[in-house]
């Protein structure tokens, strides 16, 4: 009976190794895109002549996963139609139903299962909808995922925000708040945080999610790419902000263990047409 359970404990072990030796790395390529949000006053940049680039660039970067920020309905349903091959997540900030910008999710529907979703404020109520954190002008709210991969049965944290523009600290409480909601849901999967922090590299909000002194700090993408491309800046304004004026506000934050072959801030334009106001961010990784 005992060299029965030795070869029984045996079989399992080896089984345990084979699997853990077959698994394969997960590669994706995930996108961070601000595409401001339906605006009469943007003249020639508004929406009407922008929502088709912006499918466009989502289709031509093979986005897998892609964090959208200052996303209105009627925007949201335009998206959905021309890029049917992705399923959106997300509720309207203002009502937590349709009304005010969203923070959505889109993914690739034949690639990922959805395992679980939600939505929170970036508030001190983070569970009463429309409500406004701190010293914030608006309200904000941050749209999450749990992911699996079909054919790896990988797993990973997505969660997707936009900070306040105004408040000071809205924008530090909500990091702290982000990263606290991403550890608790994410279940020690690995994370990855896209958004509009209205924040650069050395603010102290920036400073504050890449800690290395937290266990449960993110990396800025850009700083561990092998390759990067594009320009040190993301917010433009529709080339109305002075080059020398503009600033890095829009991440692609990830899990220390994570890797990141390349970090690319597209370019403002395609087909002559500005794509939004903020530059286009995309980074591909790899999560073992």
């Amino acid at each position: 009976m005992k060299k029965l359970f030795y070869l029984l404990g045996v079989a399992l072990l080896l089984i345990s190794c084979n699997s853990k030796q077959s698994q394969k790395p997960l590669n994706l390529n995930v996108m961070s895109f601000n595409i401001r949000y339906d605006n009469p006053e943007d003249s020639l940049n508004n929406w009407q002549y922008r929502k088709d680039i912006a499918a466009q660039t989502i289709k031509e970067q093979n986005a897998d996963v892609i964090g959208t920020q200052e996303v209105l309905v009627n925007q949201l349903n335009d998206l959905k139609s021309r890029l049917p091959e992705y399923t959106a997540i997300g509720v309207g900030r203002a009502d937590g139903i349709e009304k005010g910008e969203f923070s959505a999710i889109l993914y690739k529907k034949d690639r990922f299962n959805e395992i679980k979703s939600g939505h929170f404020w970036l508030s001190e109520t983070p569970e009463v909808a429309g409500s406004r954190g701190w010293d914030g002008a608006c309200e904000r709210i941050a749209t999450w995922a749990v992911l699996e991969d079909i054919n790896t049965k990988t797993q990973f944290f997505f969660i997707n925000t936009h900070l306040d523009h105004v408040g000071k600290v809205a924008r530090q409480e909500g990091v702290t708040l982000l990263l606290d909601r991403a550890v608790s849901l994410g279940g020690g999967l690995p994370i990855i945080m896209t958004g509009d922090f209205n924040a650069d590299p050395a603010s102290d909000v920036i400073k504050h999610v890449t800690d290395a002194s937290n266990p449960h700090h993110l990396i800025h993408s850009k700083d561990i790419a092998a390759e990067k491309n594009g320009t040190n800046w993301t917010f433009h304004g529709f080339g109305r902000v002075p080059e020398d004026k503009r600033e890095f506000i829009d991440y692609i934050f990830v899990s220390p263990e994570t890797k990141v072959f390349k970090h690319s801030v597209l370019n403002e334009k395609l087909n002559d047409q500005y794509i939004s106001d903020h530059s286009v961010v995309v980074a591909q990784i790899e999560i073992q």
